[in-house]
């Protein structure tokens, strides 16, 4: 499994984060769910507006996949068009090699 790893800053005095992970839910989950290999996804938020997303994937060739396609390029327009960033988003891979997700409210 491989962990695909988004970090961003949203600008919390000009926008709610909680907007853009609501509209994270809304249009970008479901094209998640669409996509081979695609194994699910965390959303972290903190109070300054820092946002980490990480999407799991079956492979590294299926997360790869996901890049060489412009589908994820095409997910930050999405919420590039929404969301007032104080950085633009980067972006880290990791192999996943301990797993013990406790169950949390979607």
């Amino acid at each position: 499994m491989v962990a695909r790893v988004t970090a961003a800053e949203i600008d919390p005095v000009r926008q709610d984060p909680r907007h853009a992970v609501e509209r994270f839910k809304e249009v970008l989950v479901p094209a998640l769910q669409e996509q081979d290999g695609y194994e699910g996804c965390y959303v972290l938020l903190s109070d300054e507006g820092k946002v980490l997303v990480i999407t799991f994937w079956s492979s590294e060739e299926t997360a790869q996949a996901t890049r060489a396609s412009g589908f994820y390029q095409s997910q930050i327009d999405k919420l590039s068009d929404f969301v007032v960033y104080r950085s633009a988003p980067g972006r880290e891979a990791y192999e996943v090699v301990v797993s013990d997700a406790a169950a949390v409210a979607a």
